[in-house]
């Protein structure tokens, strides 16, 4: 009898194992990286085709396009416009960007768009905000090279400076210098490089919708045309983040932002769409 007891106990032990197994508690995760906590005042590596101070994690990544009409939406009549819808049948100036977090504070990326023009960049944080500190600091190096960087290198070095108040609003200012912003060789012209005072703002509105404005006047060098002005309004989604806006110039990249918009009377419409990888 003992023996068909002991039987039975080992049969139920046995089939039990699995459940009991399932039900042990996990062992404890080590905390995860601070840089992949949700920055609800920066959702996003952009404004409109400005950079933030956004901290990429190591060892994650970005991916961004971004795509302007080519079409300005001042141009012709409104029943011309009407039948292109609004600029949407025009062609278009299509970014792809990448970026990648090589090492903490530190990021490197590349950006191409379908003008053949690329450009690399890093960013490395210098400074971060704080309670003792006022703003972040990042320092930017950026090169871009026309006809897939053979021709028309303009380099570029600059900081990036923010301040962010609570989780609702965040300001930046950007001093950036970008060489051979002249199309023209340099041996005819004044001005071969120009120096540039990114300005913007992001707030956040709604729990997931934000609105983003910047502008880039020339504080010196080459300035033709106005300064590059750019309007955004944006959803979060989880990782990702779309973006609609409207702009005076198509530029994604220092060197187009530098060189400025045609004129305040086009305004050209566009969309950015960013994911984050962690």
């Amino acid at each position: 009898m003992k023996s068909k007891q002991l039987a039975l106990f080992s049969v139920t032990l046995i089939l039990s194992a699995p459940v009991l197994w399932a039900q042990t508690p996990a062992a404890p995760t080590a905390k995860s990286d601070p840089d992949q906590d949700l920055n609800l005042v920066q959702p996003d590596f952009s404004l409109v085709g400005l950079p933030t101070t956004l901290k990429l994690p190591r060892h994650k990544g970005s991916f961004r396009v971004t795509h302007r009409f080519t079409r300005s939406l001042g141009e012709g009549s409104f029943g011309s416009l009407a039948g292109d819808l609004f600029a949407l049948d025009s062609g278009a100036q299509i970014g792809l960007e990448y970026r990648y977090g090589l090492f903490r504070g530190t990021q490197v990326g590349f950006n191409r768009t379908n003008d053949r023009a690329i450009q690399f960049f890093a960013e490395h944080e210098v400074k971060p905000q704080s309670s003792t500190f006022p703003v972040t600091i990042v320092a930017i190096g950026t090169a871009e090279g026309t006809n897939n960087f053979r021709d028309s290198y303009s380099p570029g070095v600059g900081a990036l400076v923010s301040r962010t108040f609570s989780d609702r609003l965040a300001l930046y200012a950007e001093p950036i210098w970008i060489n051979n912003t002249n199309i023209l060789p340099s041996e005819i012209v004044d001005h071969n490089d120009t120096t540039i005072l990114g300005l913007g703002a992001r707030l956040r509105v709604r729990p997931t919708v934000y609105v983003s404005l910047e502008g880039s006047p020339r504080l010196a060098g080459y300035a033709p045309g106005v300064a590059q002005i750019g309007l955004g309004i944006e959803k979060r989604a989880g990782g990702h983040l779309f973006q609609m806006n409207f702009s005076n110039g198509i530029g994604t990249m220092p060197g187009p932002i530098a060189r400025g918009g045609g004129s305040n009377s086009d305004w050209f419409l566009g969309f950015n769409i960013a994911r984050k990888f962690w």
